[in-house]
């Protein structure tokens, strides 16, 4: 879980109703994308998009716990499929620029892009 000060990343950015609102627009921005389209092909995207919600309020210290795949397991396949690093790239770019759009501060945002790269090697498998 990761806090700044005496409150979590998540309630500083506004808490459940920013982060549906931020993961709704990171996927209209993925979707939107070429590179990125053919690894969501197969993906129920209601589903998907509730998924990346619940994470990330978790990894932002949300009061949730998340229970689905751990990060290797839900994102092997696609590694399969050809995930690599300049895709983790767009997506983490993606989340800031949404982060950004929506007001949260520079600060906040380069925690938060620290929590993504933490996440990296697990996402692509190495």
């Amino acid at each position: 879980m990761e806090s700044v000060g005496e409150y979590s990343v998540f309630d500083k950015i506004g808490g459940r109703g920013a982060v549906h609102l931020v993961v709704e627009q990171f996927y209209d921005k993925v979707m939107n994308d070429e590179k990125l389209i053919p690894f969501f092909e197969n993906a129920d995207m209601q589903i998907q998009r509730g998924k990346m919600k619940a994470f990330l309020m978790m990894a932002l210290g949300g009061p949730i716990k998340f229970t689905g795949k751990d990060l290797r397991h839900a994102h092997v396949h696609l590694v399969k499929a050809g995930l690599s690093d300049e895709h983790f790239d767009k997506v983490a770019l993606y989340l800031d620029d949404v982060l950004e759009m929506n007001g949260v501060s520079i600060d906040l945002r380069e925690t938060i892009a620290s929590v993504v790269e933490q996440c990296r090697e697990a996402v692509l498998d190495r």
